[in-house]
């Protein structure tokens, strides 16, 4: 193989270098008519000509954050992970930034962003998750907009969405618009682009929605085939009055785009509609359409007219989830469609935006007067019980909500007018606009914010309840997120949040007033039959699920004092979403007792409020302990407490301290139970932590004396007592524990001397695992997994970016040796990112690194000084990529 056959090889291999060039197409695989055409001028990119393939993808996770918190508390039921936002981008959200394409041995070939050819949206609240979880990711979609703008005549595949879901045809007028704009400005400022299209929630739509979208520069919207009433050509010169088409029960054409006038006439507002192909998108939820790419391409295929029409659509669309979370593995599917499947059959892969800027609707539509694509009973799932969703069970609690929360929305908009109008030129402008808050609570931010719409000078009080009453107002819409009545129950966890997000709007508005709406709020939702019998009605579930996880500063400050006795605070830190500035501590023990005094500022980051606190924590020992918090009062009263406090310890008497601290702070204490969920266990572990060091000992010893026993058993191949078996697990996952806590101490160094002491420990590894393997003990080593990819990833990157040529083969060996490990241990490592970290590096410089070889080895180069490195380093690296799973073969060939 010449150099250049072997630069061929790599543009085929590298399969996102067709993404770089933006307007040109691959015509390698296209049958000769369809070369002659793209030749002849008629790029598809350019001119509607051909088969268009828009495949959308809608990412949406409910809003799960705690309101008092901004943040996702644990949630057991997305075990392994932390939450079902983590647990979901793991297996869909992530992968899809990364797709694989793979061989027949599952050897990675190429590493797709599927973002860059899927049309797509992703909710704001959950963007705004990602964010913070994983940038990387967050960038990719990001950098995929980019692509597909370059790539598609400055049209993105990103379009915009509702903020929080709600069902807009049931929304007041004034929130329609305010979920649109919020919509629109997140958007703006993560893409850097206005959006041509918009995803309403569950594709609930009628004609004051789309008048709203009209109004506010949607150009488009993608909908049901269900949704449509009839159509018709538009009226022309020759055909002013073309005949409607009965399309009511699902027969629109979808492989066009419609216009739709909302006001009966060609002279009125209008927004074009896209009408997505049912069937298959049926198919892809919830049948085999993406069991592999060659399946899904001729399922698409299906619906490809055989009229003489220049250019047709085939749109398909269903929750972006599907890619990976419901239905494991199918982003491999979409990567190979996307990049070889579709473009091999001339196919043009495209977005709705791009595909409307060449192809202009030449039909009109006329829409049913309320639908969805999830109900087909208009848009009853979020407001009767229509049976949609239920199951066995009633939604007889859907109204009660629904009315009930309208209720609180209408009771709030005049507490909002009221109290806003005194501090704010236009408090329903400042509405508008508070998204650039939500964007960014910085303080300058803020402040900013509020000098353009503060109707005079705010102080400080003032300042405070203006965010108040806005953050008021964006509680009272996250209580209408769809996802509170799409399912059967009012105690489920979507319908607890919305409450939830009640409660923080009703505590709010008290805080700025002094109204009390809370008691009438609950009255009405008992109206409001849960199927659960232990709550009866949705006030119960209000009192038990909701009540519990309110959150005062109190509590705040009282996690910050017990906490600390375990962790050392810096003068500064974020305690969830509040800056805790700590300007006194001090801590004494006696015996068993610990005791810490100290004086605590909280500020909200969300309301800028604030509060001096005192406090005291006792800890007794083991799960007692004993917290007491006040407003600082003073000074002088805060040393005279000091003083006293700490005398009474001396007096090594729990209940003579106790009675102090009652004395001072009164009688409310907080325990160890009233710290956050997170906060409580992390404490629970370390409080564990010493009996279970002890309990090890006692197992490993246990271990050590019946070592020959054991042998003995397993050499007569008898079943071992369970007791002795439990010894030998409970010591060999011990010491793999330790043993692996310093390895990663140690490889996080990188001098010789750390180096051979990483190795020995390498090596005790290899030898537990060879031991327990031999006992055959299930090792209980919860972390080994996630500490072994960690420490691959870091030589790794040792390896590939900081490239040192002495270190080359022992790195090489200590990779190979950790992946050894894993698979000992039975640990099914994850190889994603180290596949990630050295396919970039293939890329960037292996591959041109070998090209060089090749051109120097035919005479085309000038030697050694044109080469990075040597040839058998350059074999060695490439035999690395076997070991993560790459498929290097061919250069590995060509270099040998």
């Amino acid at each position: 193989m010449t150099s250049s056959d072997l630069q061929r090889f790599h543009e085929s291999f590298n399969t996102s270098a067709r993404a770089e060039a933006p307007h040109q197409q691959d015509t390698s695989n296209l049958s000769h008519g369809t070369v002659a055409t793209i030749a002849a001028g008629s790029d598809p990119i350019q001119t509607a000509k051909g088969v268009y393939v828009v495949i959308h993808g809608h990412f949406y996770q409910p809003p799960r954050e705690n309101p008092y918190l901004d943040a996702i508390e644990r949630q057991p039921s997305a075990h392994p992970f932390h939450d079902w936002n983590e647990r979901i981008h793991h297996e869909c959200y992530r992968p899809n930034a990364f797709a694989r394409i793979v061989n027949d041995r599952e050897e990675v070939m190429g590493i797709v962003n599927n973002y860059e050819y899927l049309s797509f949206n992703f909710g704001p609240t959950l963007l705004s998750w990602l964010e913070r979880y994983d940038v990387e990711t967050y960038q990719r979609i990001l950098e995929a907009d980019r692509k597909s703008c370059n790539r598609l005549n400055g049209h993105g595949n990103a379009i915009a969405q509702v903020y929080n879901h709600i069902i807009l045809p049931l929304a007041s007028d004034r929130d329609k618009l305010t979920q649109i704009r919020w919509g629109k400005e997140d958007f703006r400022s993560r893409f850097g682009r206005d959006p041509e299209g918009m995803w309403l929630a569950e594709t609930a739509v009628d004609y004051p929605t789309l008048e709203a979208l009209a109004a506010e520069g949607i150009k488009f919207i993608i909908l049901a085939p269900s949704q449509a009433q009839r159509c018709r050509p538009l009226p022309t010169h020759d055909d002013p009055h073309p005949d409607w088409h009965e399309v009511g029960g699902s027969q629109i054409d979808p492989t066009r785009p419609y216009r739709c006038f909302l006001n009966g006439n060609s002279n009125t507002p209008y927004i074009d509609i896209f009408f997505y192909d049912g069937p298959i998108s049926r198919d892809m939820g919830f049948d085999s359409a993406l069991s592999n790419a060659h399946h899904f391409a001729g399922r698409l295929g299906q619906a490809v007219r055989g009229d003489q029409r220049p250019a047709q659509l085939i749109a398909v669309a269903t929750d972006g989830e599907t890619f990976g979370h419901h239905k494991g593995g199918t982003e491999k599917c979409l990567a190979y469609s996307f990049t070889r499947e579709l473009p091999q059959r001339g196919w043009t892969v495209t977005n709705f935006a791009h595909y409307l800027s060449i192809n202009a609707p030449a039909w009109e539509v006329e829409l049913k007067p309320i639908t969805a694509w999830s109900c087909s009973h208009g848009v009853d799932r979020w407001q009767d019980d229509c049976g949609c969703g239920g199951g066995l069970w009633h939604q007889k609690w859907r109204r009660p909500l629904r009315d009930a929360l309208n209720w609180l929305r209408d009771q709030l908009v005049r507490v909002y007018e009221e109290a806003a109008s005194k501090l704010l030129q236009d408090p329903w402008k400042a509405r508008d606009q508070y998204i650039q808050v939500m964007r960014d609570r910085s303080v300058s931010n803020v402040s900013q914010f509020l000098e353009r719409h503060q109707l005079h000078i705010l102080n400080a009080t003032e300042r405070v309840d203006a965010l108040r009453l806005l953050e008021m107002q964006r509680h009272s819409m996250l209580m209408f997120t769809s996802c509170g009545w799409f399912f059967e129950e009012i105690s489920r966890p979507e319908g607890v949040q919305i409450l939830r997000y009640a409660a923080r709007a009703l505590e709010l508005a008290g805080d700025v007033t002094g109204i009390r709406l809370e008691e009438a709020f609950i009255k009405q939702l008992e109206a409001a039959p849960s199927n659960v019998e232990i709550f009866g009605h949705g006030a119960t579930v209000y009192r038990q699920l909701v009540y519990s996880a309110q959150i005062s500063l109190e509590q705040v400050a009282a996690h910050y004092a017990i906490s600390s006795l375990f962790t050392t605070h810096a003068r500064e830190q974020r305690v969830y979403c509040y800056t805790a500035h700590q300007s006194d501590y001090q801590l004494q023990r006696i015996g068993s007792m610990t005791l810490a005094i100290g004086r605590l500022q909280l500020i909200s980051e969300v309301t800028r409020e604030t509060a001096d606190f005192a406090f005291a924590v006792l800890h007794l020992g083991g799960w007692d302990f004993h917290c007491c918090i006040q407003p600082f009062s003073g000074r002088r009263d805060y040393s005279e407490m000091k003083d006293d406090l700490f005398e009474a310890l001396k007096q090594a008497s729990s209940a003579h301290i106790i009675l102090a601290m009652n004395r001072r702070f009164g009688d409310q204490s907080f325990s160890l139970q009233s710290l956050f969920a997170e906060e409580r266990h992390r404490i629970m572990r370390l409080l564990t932590q010493g009996t279970l060091n002890r309990l090890a000992q006692l197992y490993t010893q246990v271990y050590r004396d019946n070592y020959g026993v054991l042998m003995a058993f397993q050499r007569d191949d008898l079943a071992v007592p369970q007791e002795m078996q439990v010894a030998a697990e409970v010591a060999l996952s011990h010491r793999m524990l330790l043993s692996l806590r310093a390895l990663e101490q140690e490889s996080s160094d990188l001098s010789s001397t750390a180096n051979r002491a990483g190795l020995d420990h390498l090596a005790e590894l290899e030898a537990i695992a060879t031991e327990a393997n031999h006992m055959r003990c299930q090792l209980d080593v919860p972390e080994a997994r996630q500490t072994l990819e960690r420490l691959i990833l870091q030589v790794l990157r040792h390896l590939l970016y900081e490239f040192d040529p002495t270190m080359l083969y022992a790195d090489l060996a200590r990779v190979e040796r950790l992946l050894s490990l894993g698979q000992q241990m039975n640990l099914s490592l994850s190889l994603a990112k180290a596949q990630e970290l050295y396919f970039a590096c293939l890329n960037d410089w292996l591959i041109p690194e070998c090209l060089k070889w090749a051109a120097h080895e035919q005479g085309d180069l000038e030697p050694s000084n044109e080469t990075r490195i040597s040839l058998p380093y350059l074999r060695s690296l490439l035999k690395l990529g076997q070991l993560l799973a790459i498929d290097v073969d061919g250069w590995l060939a060509q270099l040998s």
